[in-house]
């Protein structure tokens, strides 16, 4: 992976940056990543790749068949029996 290395950055833009940072519990470095992701549109390129994803995953988890044994299992007194112990 490339390494991007940055000079004379402006006091403002790095405590931005490490608000940030510690905001979305990254690094700064993360941070960076990722603003910089946001600015040039690649995160949206991210974003769409990984609700297609999500999206078949979904369509998968939907086209299982369950079997009926699992169907019938009575939740309510599973959690009702493990409360009372």
């Amino acid at each position: 992976m490339p390494l991007l290395q940055v000079r004379n950055c402006p006091e403002k833009i790095y405590k931005k940056l490490a608000e940030e940072a510690k905001r979305e519990h990254r690094t700064i470095a993360q941070q960076t990543v990722a603003t910089l992701e946001t600015i040039l549109g690649l995160n949206e390129a991210i974003i769409a790749a990984n609700k297609a994803r999500r999206k078949l995953l979904s369509e998968r988890v939907r086209a299982m068949e369950i079997p009926k044994a699992v169907r019938e299992v009575d939740d309510v007194k599973w959690i009702r029996e493990d409360r009372n112990r």
